[in-house]
């Protein structure tokens, strides 16, 4: 092995061992320990196996109980399940960012028995959302909520090509960027929303949302921004 060779491979060893460094939550998804799961009656979420799966009736919010902040990537993979099962309906891979309330904005969980996942108790909130193949996996939308409950939708917000709704059974790659005034949504490596936004959210919680559905998630993971 040549001069040329060594330096090159010491080069990419000293990459490898740097990139861990900038994830800075990672979750195995055995447990709920890291998550506050905010659901309706008759639903479950259940974390084993390094997976999250969730069976939802009529509504469900799991927020990761850790506050983000600055510029991150959130990653996770997602299938949603189309097998028989009672609630396996292909629909509403959804998904909050960067959330705040305005009532308790010094403990965002304060609020959390009485949300109980029920859809239009989260309105109020300041926070990003992706409703990714909603009403019957025929919309795909963004929105920034604004503390509100307005909840203004854009046309370019509000997709409807058969190209961004669920693909049952497949699991799917999501990427979530926030990087000062800018926040991107991708699935499978392709951007679905690009934003910027002159009065960003910087900081807040994420949560997996979903209403009458059955999800698995797994690979979830936080990483710190160049």
């Amino acid at each position: 092995m040549n001069l040329f060779r060594i330096t090159l491979f010491i080069f990419f060893i000293s990459l490898s061992s740097c990139a861990p460094k900038w994830v800075i939550y990672k979750d195995a998804l055995n447990d709920s320990k890291n998550w506050i799961v905010e659901q309706q009656p008759h639903g479950k979420a259940v974390f084993k196996n390094n997976l999250l799966e969730v069976i939802d009736a009529k509504g469900c919010t799991i927020w990761f109980q850790n506050k983000l902040k600055g510029h991150i990537k959130i990653e996770y993979d997602i299938t949603v399940v189309d097998e028989g099962g009672m609630y396996d309906r292909v629909s509403d891979m959804n998904c909050f960012w960067m959330a705040n309330d305005p009532k308790n904005p010094d403990n965002f969980f304060e609020d959390s028995k009485n949300r109980d996942g029920y859809f239009p108790n989260y309105h109020h909130l300041k926070l990003y959302y992706v409703g990714y193949g909603g009403h019957h996996n025929t919309k795909t939308r963004f929105r920034r909520y604004n503390g509100n409950i307005e909840r203004p939708l854009l046309s370019a917000h509000d997709l409807s090509d058969k190209k961004f709704m669920i693909t049952a059974n497949k699991k799917m790659q999501i990427e979530i960027v926030v990087k000062d005034n800018y926040t991107s949504y991708s699935r499978d490596g392709e951007i679905i929303f690009e934003i910027n936004d002159p009065a960003p959210y910087t900081n807040g919680y994420f949560g997996f949302r979903t209403v009458n559905n059955h999800m698995i998630i797994e690979n979830f993971k936080v990483s710190r921004l160049k």
